[in-house]
């Protein structure tokens, strides 16, 4: 199970779904490299994905850590749990040996007492004969004392001494064999009964010092067994917590490579999504320059196309391809002052008497007249929520609702400037065409798409 678990945790099982290819054995933790060699075209979504990825790689290769740590642990515990079960049973088989040395022990102190009892009734035996015999021992013994202190004389004794002399070797005489008899086997007796004594004594001594030391040992190994169960009990108890932790590591990786798996997928998918929005930027970049191109052509051309009836390109497609409508010097751009304290919402051109106007774009003719202090007015729909204000003419040879195509005559300046109060300000008297672009009807800057470099007007303009 442990192996198993390892093997759950390796990180190389995850290789597949973080981007290394079947045939390959690429380590996920080091598949960082799939990130795009240009960084910068990187939306914020792909980076917070790949932010998201990295720290999943982080935590996965702490997991694959944890887990060869905790496979190390597993086979350190079950070593040291075999270890203890080999001397649990070396100590219960030297308790069992302690046993029954023990028993061996206590079998002999039995014999022991069992002889010291049979040596016991055998005194008790002697004892009782001697007491038996103590009134006749009694007598020999007094003649012999007598004797001892008062022998008979050998050749004069009186009759009285003669009796009792004759008497008392009478009594020697058929006593002292047997006495010496049972006083010969009374030694023989003691003495045996005295080394019994001792040898029994020194047995006993032996095996109560062998008893002593045989508890001592039986102590210490109890002890002994008593620790090593709980060091088993310990070791089973850390074994399990590990083996826990390791299944816990093993889910932990599992989820990890799940949740990078899907990472890595959707990395994939937003990467496409910005390629293909990149690819259509690019042909949409390309339409519009290819227009821009075609718009040009047009505009160098200075062929308008007769039947057309809407505007070729659209109005915010054409910057920097327009020219001006009549040739002349601009004299105030859009944003300058215009004598009433606020900024000019177009341009002034000041051009020559009956130059002709020209429209700088296709269009609708929307407006066609006098309008105020600004003389004959001209508005032209460019279409794109464009609108074009010439203002300052003198004759207008279009009229509303018609189509204009751009270079095509519109109109004509007349001999004095434009009575506007932008123009009154100038320090010229030519006659003054103003130039408004709107967009949305809000006036915007015209300079985007006057043509760089060009002349104002067109030479065909002049008169």
């Amino acid at each position: 199970m442990i192996a198993a678990l390892t093997l759950g945790l390796t990180v190389g099982t995850a290789a597949l779904p973080l981007g290394a290819t079947e045939k390959g054995t690429e380590d996920p933790v080091q598949a960082e490299a799939a990130v795009p060699a240009d960084a910068d075209a990187l939306t914020p979504e792909e980076r917070k994905l790949l932010e998201q990825r990295d720290e999943n790689l982080t935590e996965l290769r702490a997991a694959a850590t944890d887990a060869e740590a905790a496979q190390k642990a597993l086979e350190s515990l079950e070593s040291d749990l075999a270890g203890l079960k080999d001397e649990q049973e070396e100590l219960e088989s030297s308790l069992q040996k302690t046993t029954a040395r023990r028993t061996e022990l206590d079998r002999r102190v039995a014999d022991g007492q069992e002889r010291l009892t049979a040596l016991n009734q055998r005194q008790i035996v002697l004892r009782r004969s001697l007491i038996d015999r103590r009134a006749v021992l009694a007598e020999v013994l007094a003649g012999l004392q007598r004797i001892g202190r008062d022998p008979p004389p050998a050749l004069l004794i009186s009759p009285d001494d003669a009796l009792s002399s004759v008497r008392s070797a009478i009594l020697l005489g058929a006593v002292v064999p047997e006495i010496r008899s049972e006083t010969d086997a009374l030694v023989r007796d003691l003495d045996e009964l005295a080394r019994l004594r001792k040898s029994i004594a020194t047995e006993r001594t032996e095996l109560a010092a062998a008893l002593e030391d045989n508890d001592r040992e039986s102590e210490r190994l109890a002890a002994l067994v008593t620790e090593k169960l709980e060091l088993q009990e310990e070791s089973e108890r850390r074994l399990e917590l590990e083996r826990k932790r390791a299944a816990s590591l093993a889910e932990r990786s599992g989820e990890l490579e799940s949740v990078i798996a899907s990472l890595e997928a959707e990395i994939t998918r937003q990467r496409e999504a910005a390629l293909a929005a990149r690819r259509a930027e690019e042909e949409r970049k390309q339409r519009i320059a290819e227009q821009l191109e075609r718009a040009h052509k047009l505009a160098l051309a200075k062929l308008p196309e007769k039947n057309r009836i809407a505007p070729a390109y659209a109005f915010s497609a054409l910057k920097g391809t327009l020219y001006y409508p009549v040739r002349g010097e601009t004299l105030r751009y859009f944003g300058a002052a215009d004598g009433s304290g606020h900024g000019l919402s177009g341009e002034l051109v000041a051009t020559g008497q009956g130059s002709t106007v020209s429209a700088p774009v296709d269009g609708w003719v929307v407006f066609a007249g006098g309008f105020r202090s600004y003389g004959q007015t001209l508005i032209i729909d460019a279409g794109d929520k464009y609108h074009l204000v010439l203002a300052g003419l003198d004759r207008i040879s279009v009229a509303e609702g018609q189509f204009v195509l751009a270079g095509e005559p519109v109109a004509t300046m007349g001999p004095t400037r434009m009575a506007g109060a932008a123009a009154l300000t100038l320090a010229t008297d030519k006659p003054t065409l103003y130039i408004e672009f709107r967009k949305d009807g809000k006036a915007v800057d015209p300079r985007p798409w006057w043509r760089d470099g060009a002349s104002q007007g067109r030479a065909s303009n002049d008169t």
